[in-house]
C-alpha cells in the first residue's frame, strides 16, 4: 500500500507542475474520476493502460510517473 501512495504522491506533483486538477486529468485521459479517487485513497492502483493514459496527459513517460524517489 505504501508504494501506491508514493506513486500517487508523485502523480500529484507532476499534475500540479502541469497546472491540472484530477478532473482535468481524468477527462483528458478518458478514465473515470473514480479511478483517481480510489487511487488517492489507496484502494486501487490503476492498470497499466490507465497509467499510460495519465502519463501521456502529464507529458511524462510511464517510468517517470512510477518513479518514486526516497529522500
Amino acid at each position: 500500500m505504501a508504494l501506491k501512495n508514493a506513486v500517487y504522491e508523485n502523480y500529484e506533483r507532476l499534475r500540479d507542475k502541469k497546472g491540472l486538477n484530477n478532473a482535468q486529468v481524468a477527462t483528458a485521459a478518458k478514465i473515470p474520476m473514480s479511478t483517481i479517487y480510489d487511487w488517492a485513497a489507496g484502494r486501487y492502483m490503476p492498470k497499466t493502460d490507465k497509467l499510460m493514459a495519465i502519463a501521456k496527459v502529464l507529458e511524462v513517460t510511464l517510468e517517470e510517473l512510477l518513479n518514486v524517489k526516497e529522500d
